[in-house]
């Protein structure tokens, strides 16, 4: 009988908490209305809950009674809470999660731009892997030419994107405008870039529908953002047959500030006497360049920084003078420039931060252009060979700059942020050929807004304007601009742009004639990428107008004048393809450009293609490191279609196309290779690269272009000053060992 009591008691209690449980159940959902599985669902302060299948449905059970509290958590999303009163019925409850905006995981516009540097969103193109890019040499320049939308231009310094010419690409250094980033220019022959890639911790090439932060640019804009504190003190040291260098970075010891400062002097003597080049060098070409800097961090996290560099060069170079059989042309150069750059990020508290940039720059050549003998004495023409005398002149040029920019940035809701400034230029040239003097003064203002919305981890808007005058032109003109983004997958997304660009004319145009407007473009782009650490492909397409291009008037032999009746269009598409992983310990990149365009613009008679684009260009660039012998070997390889050339020649008072062609393609193999020994254990905080590489390997006879005589009956090829260009050098670093860095980015 007490079994049974027991029994039945047991029973009874059972029956009594089974009845007095409550199912509570439902479903998850993300934003998108799709079912979001691995959610944690729990009744708030107890222990009852449950975990969303892969359905998005759950289940649990509960004794709890009255007021409660549903949460509902999940990775990437917002918390979301339920009130819930529990009685004796079921509870079914269907809840959609609200994305939470997070920089890590949200879409990027990348329309019509390459990031470089920034490991968060995936790397294009590091400072090592500009160095290491066999035929760059450490050039910035040299190694965006191996991405998709450029031109393989080798007689002329500049950026050629997307049928726009190497004047239409501007560079800017912590936002400010850098005026020569060039070495100054020798006719028919490429300058390198005056700064070292390593300078820099992020790079951003900008192919089109770039941001209203930016202007005067028609086609393009390599931003270029410079290291904040270096990890540890160092000193280095470089030695080649053409260059010998030494510098040093030094951190405070607590870690706060920092100070350094570099030299480099450039002789070709000893290079040009064992490889022979075409033009005859009476003074042989040399450099001389230094640079200094300090950085210090602000107590609120902010960062202030300081640059500055100055370089001088010579050179004389003669060549045959295309209007005779005996006679030289000899051209002398002597640059000058100075740039300084200061930068002032700070955070101003409630979301708001501001960045203050001032820089100046000044830039001096003096060229000398004689006709010679062939005893090297100068030579005069009678009046009738009026053509001849215009070959003997010289001109003085400098060029100083000096801008002030102001940006503030405000944190909107989630991640969306608004930004907005303004910046000032003076621009003073004056320019003097052979007596005559001309000053140009130009007094240019800016002022820019522009907003990045994110509405979800997926869809992102960027959207701003950006208002500029010019006083030398008495110009102003307003640049709408706006970029979209949606992420389709975890790794790939489409974006669109579309954006207005304004350009001043360039000043040796302005000097004859002021009556002129802002030359403009359009652009129109459309993007697919896909992106991870080991794998980068991107297509991209675009469409661009230009409008109100100069064209140049002739009013009498070798002067002119010049108006805005020039037009033209640029249509294409572009293709990139990086991979890390399919070949074990080889990193490479492909790259291809098809581009149709066509202008009317300068001197041309008609629509006609560029002098400087080819239509069909592709480049193959493989890096490949051997971590137990710490070597890596590097190869790039570039194709290119024949580029157009033209000869235009006046005729009663007109410009006529009195010749045409196109040059046969361009074909270039260029290899380099760096070896990374130890220095031994007596002195382990070292670095060292021995570093070799050789330009056109296989000895392609490149043709640029062609340079006719006055008559037109004679046109010679424009080559490059010698077959082949080789480099030895050995890099040293006491202080901090980065040979696991190195091998670590497959340097």
């Amino acid at each position: 009988m007490k079994k049974q009591l027991t029994l039945l008691t047991i029973l009874i209690i059972a029956t009594h908490f089974l009845y007095a449980q409550v199912t509570i159940s439902g479903k998850v959902k993300d934003n998108r209305n799709k079912p979001l599985a691995s959610a944690s669902i729990t009744l708030k302060d107890t222990y009852d809950g449950a975990t969303s299948d892969s359905l998005g449905n759950f289940k649990f059970t509960t004794t709890e009674k009255g007021a409660h509290i549903i949460e509902i958590t999940s990775m990437g999303f917002k918390t979301y809470d339920q009130n819930v009163n529990i009685a004796n019925e079921p509870i079914t409850i269907e809840i959609s999660l609200k994305e939470q905006l997070d920089e890590l995981r949200a879409v990027t516009v990348t329309a019509g731009s390459f990031a470089a540097g920034d490991k968060q969103r995936g790397t294009v193109l590091s400072s090592i892997d500009v160095a290491t890019t066999a035929g760059s040499n450490a050039d910035i320049t040299a190694a965006l030419k191996t991405l998709p939308g450029t031109q393989q231009v080798g007689e002329q310094e500049g950026l050629f994107v997307r049928g726009g010419a190497g004047y239409e690409t501007k560079q800017f250094i912590d936002g400010n405008l850098v005026n020569n980033p060039y070495f100054s220019s020798v006719p028919d022959i490429a300058s390198r870039g005056r700064f070292s890639p390593f300078l820099f911790k992020g790079t951003v090439f900008s192919t089109g529908g770039y941001s209203a932060m930016y202007g005067q640019a028609l086609s393009s804009v390599v931003l270029l953002e410079s290291i904040d504190l270096p990890e540890k003190s160092e000193v280095d040291a470089s030695i080649s047959p053409i260059v010998v260098g030494a510098g040093t970075q030094q951190l405070a010891k607590d870690k706060k500030s920092s100070w350094g400062f570099s030299y480099d002097y450039v002789n070709v003597g000893l290079y040009f006497s064992l490889v022979k080049q075409t033009p005859d060098y009476y003074i042989l070409p040399q450099f001389h360049s230094g640079d200094a800097n300090f950085r210090i961090k602000t107590k609120s996290g902010g960062m202030i920084k300081y640059y500055t560099t100055f370089a001088y060069s010579n050179l004389g170079l003669r060549r045959p003078d295309i209007d005779s059989a005996y006679l030289k042309n000899a051209f002398g150069l002597k640059n000058l420039n100075w740039y300084n750059n200061f930068s002032w990020k700070e955070n101003l508290g409630r979301g708001w931060r501001m960045n203050l940039g001032a820089s100046y720059s000044t830039n001096k050549d003096d060229i000398t252009q004689q006709v010679q003998d062939q005893n090297n004495k100068p030579k005069q023409f009678p009046a009738y060979e009026y053509w001849m005398n215009y070959k003997n002149f010289t001109i003085g040029n400098r060029q100083d700059l000096s801008e002030a920019r102001v940006v503030f940035e405000k944190k909107l809701w989630g991640i969306s942020t608004l930004r907005f400034g303004s910046e000032y230029w003076y621009n003073a040239n004056k320019f003097t050929y052979n007596d005559t003097l001309r000053r140009l003064i130009d007094n240019y203002t800016a002022t820019f807004a522009e907003t990045s919305i994110y509405l979800t981890n997926e869809i992102a808007a960027q959207i701003g304007a950006r208002f500029e005058y010019s006083s030398v032109i008495n110009k102003a003109d307003v640049a709408p601009r706006i970029s979209l983004a949606y992420k389709v997958s975890k790794d790939a997304q489409f974006s669109l742009a579309y954006g207005q660009f304004f350009q001043k004319p360039e000043n040796t145009q302005l000097f004859y004639s002021q009556n002129v407007g802002f030359t403009k473009a359009t652009h129109y782009l459309i993007n697919y990428q896909l992106m991870n650490p080991q794998r980068i492909f991107r297509v991209e397409a675009y469409y661009k107008t230009y409008d109100d291009l100069i064209k140049t008037i002739p009013v009498g032999y070798n002067y002119f004048n010049y108006n805005n009746s020039g037009s033209g269009y640029a249509k294409g598409i572009d293709v990139f393809f990086r991979d890390k992983k399919t070949i074990k310990n080889v990193d490479y990149w492909i790259s291809y450009s098809y581009i149709d365009t066509k202008r009317n613009y300068l001197n041309y008679t008609e629509m006609l293609q560029p002098n400087y684009a080819a239509t069909h260009t592709a480049s193959l660039v493989t890096k490949r490191f051997f971590t137990k012998l710490k070597m890596g070997v590097n190869a790039t390889y570039t194709w290119a279609t024949g580029r157009p050339y033209y000869n235009f020649m006046l005729s009663n008072g007109k410009y006529q196309l009195a010749d045409q062609g196109l040059t046969k393609p361009y074909n270039s193999l260029n290899f380099s290779a760096e070896y990374i020994p130890s220095l031994g254990k007596t002195n382990p905080k070292s670095f060292i690269v021995l570093f070799a590489s050789m330009t056109n390997v296989l000895g392609y006879d490149a043709v640029y272009g062609y340079n006719y005589s006055f008559s037109g009956l004679v046109k010679q090829p424009v080559e490059p000053p010698a077959k082949r260009f080789y480099f030895i050098g050995c890099f040293i670093s006491w202080g901090v060992d980065r040979t696991q860095d190195a091998i670590n980015n497959n340097l």
